[in-house]
């Protein structure tokens, strides 16, 4: 957790052929002063081999603010995706990301940025993801790297991947609900317009035949059952009832809910719990039995349980970690 009030220090790892998508959202979540909204300070460095002009693929240049040295002083370091995935890195990159995993810096790189940690071996013997169209030729070029074919993003030893695009915010935004709380990255979020969280995996997301208007009636129902949750998550929500809802037998409507959102209906609900839960333990003062209650927990051993196998924290010790950010920044 990062301290209350003090800035955290994130390096973006600069050279050519870095894709210029994944510079934005690197610069949309950390390099945007949103203090005055209740987020977090953050001291966002643009580090390369050099302070020349970085040149990304169309057309577009990044200024580097920082040498390469900075990133082991770093709280954390974040590699953009590249269009070439197998071309070589430049050596004092590959040099820069290793002296900071060895100086205990957290590493995390978006889409095909994990082939930039690869060169650099900090995967090897280590899960990692990238999109789902480039898995098959992240394991042909890296045999050493665990290859994981559907997460949205994955951490092994403090090294972070993520899956494609959109799943880079997914993994900016964990990142910072990580070190600063729930309420924090979901300030950034809103100011995003994009959601705190996403749950499933990018299964969802492989090509598949195009939707048929059943799929699509499917979809807009399912869409319709989890806002219809989300309002009623302090209940004993089964997949029976769930199903009741849409109108479907669980069968049916479990096998929908898993394609359309790459996760089963128990495990969304459980994610959406623990999020309430997340919010409640920063912002009130609620007691424990109160929080778990409303959250649809049932007991706060239940509670307990699913903070620690999701979060590998207690709520007890959430609160005590992220209330007194959610006061700071208050």
């Amino acid at each position: 957790m990062q301290p209350p009030g003090t800035a955290q220090r994130i390096a973006l790892v600069a050279f050519p052929g870095i894709r210029a998508f994944d510079v934005a959202v690197i610069a949309e979540v950390w390099g945007v002063d949103r203090t005055g909204r209740g987020a977090p300070p953050f001291e966002l460095r643009r580090c390369a081999p050099d302070r020349a002009p970085v040149r990304m693929p169309g057309g577009l240049t990044l200024a580097p603010d920082q040498a390469l040295d900075w990133t082991a002083t770093a709280d954390l370091v974040v590699v953009p995706g590249v269009d070439d995935h197998l071309a070589p890195v430049p050596e004092p990159v590959l040099d820069a990301l290793r002296d900071a995993h060895r100086a205990g810096v957290p590493v995390a790189a978006l889409c095909g940025g994990a082939f930039v940690l690869a060169q650099a071996g900090l995967l090897d013997g280590r899960r990692a993801v990238t999109h789902w169209n480039l898995t098959t030729l992240l394991s042909a070029a890296h045999p050493g790297v665990e290859v994981v074919p559907d997460a949205l993003f994955v951490e092994d030893d403090g090294v972070w991947t993520a899956a494609g695009v959109a799943a880079g915010i997914d993994l900016c935004l964990h990142l910072v609900r990580t070190a600063h709380g729930a309420e924090a990255a979901a300030t950034i979020a809103r100011s995003m317009v994009t959601a705190p969280f996403r749950t499933g995996t990018q299964a969802q997301f492989i090509e598949h035949p195009a939707p048929t208007a059943d799929d699509r009636e499917a979809s807009d129902i399912l869409a319709a059952v989890r806002e219809r949750a989300l309002r009623r998550l302090s209940e004993p929500l089964t997949v029976a009832e769930l199903a009741r809802w849409a109108g479907m037998s669980p069968r049916s409507f479990a096998r929908h809910f898993i394609a359309t959102t790459g996760t089963t209906p128990i495990q969304w609900l459980l994610d959406q719990r623990v999020a309430a839960a997340q919010q409640l333990l920063e912002r009130t003062d609620l007691p424990m039995p109160e929080v778990a209650r409303r959250c649809g927990f049932g007991s706060e051993v239940t509670m307990r349980q699913h903070f620690a196998a999701r979060l590998a924290t207690s709520p007890r010790d959430y609160r005590r970690s992220f209330r007194r950010s959610f006061r700071a920044a208050g």
